[in-house]
């Protein structure tokens, strides 16, 4: 499923047009992005949490040379799946 393909599936089951399930989900995702590159987590009870935790520095090496190389640290997003949705795809 697209972004497209979830619009129209938000706009039919909650009775509303595309353009309010667009600007729902668009909304959705702008929090969720604001959440994120605060450091804070967000929780959807059942569905997931969102968290960001910090990926140290480390040492790899290049696959193609065998070279070793340094890799910054970064910060990552993670999910966790809550127990409903875990239910749901079994």
């Amino acid at each position: 499923m697209n972004k497209t393909e979830l619009i129209d599936q938000i706009a039919e089951s909650a009775d509303i047009t595309k353009k309010e399930a667009g600007d729902a989900l668009q909304a959705f995702m702008t929090t969720v992005t604001e959440t994120m590159k605060k450091g804070d987590k967000l929780s959807l009870i059942g569905f997931g949490t969102f968290s960001v935790s910090q990926r140290p520095a480390r040492t790899g090496r290049n696959p193609q040379t065998g070279k070793e190389m340094k890799i910054a640290a970064k910060n990552v997003v993670k999910f966790k799946v809550g127990s409903k949705l875990a239910q749901a795809v079994k």
